[in-house]
């Protein structure tokens, strides 16, 4: 970690005004909800295309949640306008084209000399409520076929509630009562959640570019929700100590992050 000298952070930030982050995962993965959490909003993004145009936001909701609308919009909330949120196409849906068209703009906007529009960080969400295919065949293409250089790729792990139900399920068919049940549930969730980060290392690891790090977000459904250490993560995650000045000033309202920060490792 680095101290935050204001000076240097001030140019940084002069030269790069705003963060820009690559959201992939399949839909119905809880991007938009992560995405809210972290600008500590309950509101729908404004969206903007790629010439800077604003879109109707009302034509491209349905595009959103079936994974349709176009990878180049430019996803800003008005409660922190420092962030710019890229939203994938759904390549999971087996298309070629779609797949190419991803790839291309990742290592297109990883590398661009036009340092506004340069992405700084990627968030793979793989979600945990369909077990059944934890990491998709279209998942695993994208670790052994995009390299995204400096760009760090943090798989997320999300609607991790969905171990909850599981965890409870799974005692009561050992057959404690419901009340003993629930009183176990959390011990019982967390060693799940932990198999399951296992399990995504292991497949994940093997690929040609695996992700940077990972991370289990539990209780982004929650209003308001702690995204301290999403952001700390992402931070370490990146090899230039501009980006991660850029990205704590995106959060001046963290006190706790911010101080973290200042600490010289």
């Amino acid at each position: 970690m680095i101290s935050l000298d204001p000076a240097k952070a001030r140019k940084h930030i002069d030269r790069i005004d705003r963060f820009r982050i690559l959201v992939m995962g399949r839909a119905n993965a809880g991007k938009t909800t992560i995405l809210q959490r972290v600008c500590n909003t309950t509101d729908q993004p404004e969206i903007f295309n790629g010439e800077g145009e604003k879109v109707d936001a009302t034509l491209v909701q349905g595009s959103l949640k079936r994974g349709e609308h176009n990878i180049e919009d430019e996803l800003v909330f008005k409660s922190n306008r420092r962030f710019v949120f890229h939203d994938s196409r759904g390549f999971e849906a087996g298309s070629e084209g779609e797949f190419d068209m991803m790839k291309e703009f990742v290592m297109d906007r990883a590398k661009t000399m036009k340092l506004d529009k340069r992405i700084h960080a990627i968030w793979f969400c793989i979600p945990l409520n369909e077990s059944h295919r934890m990491v998709t065949a279209a998942e695993k293409k994208f670790f052994d076929m995009c390299d995204t250089g400096h760009v760090p790729v943090i798989v997320l792990l999300t609607k991790t509630d969905a171990l909850a139900l599981d965890a409870f399920m799974e005692l009561v068919d050992d057959g404690l009562n419901e009340v003993d049940a629930m009183e176990r549930a959390l011990e019982v969730e967390k060693r799940k959640l932990m198999e399951c980060l296992i399990k995504v290392k292991g497949w994940l690891n093997k690929s040609r570019f695996p992700p940077h790090d990972y991370l289990s977000l539990t209780g982004m459904q929650e209003e308001g929700a702690d995204c301290t250490t999403l952001l700390t993560c992402t931070a370490n995650a990146l090899n230039e100590g501009g980006l991660q000045q850029l990205l704590i000033s995106t959060q001046q309202s963290n006190l706790g992050l911010c101080m973290e920060f200042a600490i010289t490792k």
